[in-house]
């Protein structure tokens, strides 16, 4: 198998877009949900 560097770039790519799905999974979880909406509520929190 010869690897130049466009074989380098297109495995690069293409674990950069898996990451990038694998990130957006893990954000719109449903295990995630609860503590995305308590984290969104924090500016709201009075001392």
């Amino acid at each position: 198998m010869d690897f130049d560097i466009n074989t380098l770039r297109s495995v690069a790519t293409l674990a950069s877009f898996v990451i990038f799905i694998g990130i957006m999974v893990w954000a719109y979880s449903k295990r995630r949900a609860a503590d995305f909406s308590e984290a969104a509520n924090l500016p709201f929190e009075q001392d």
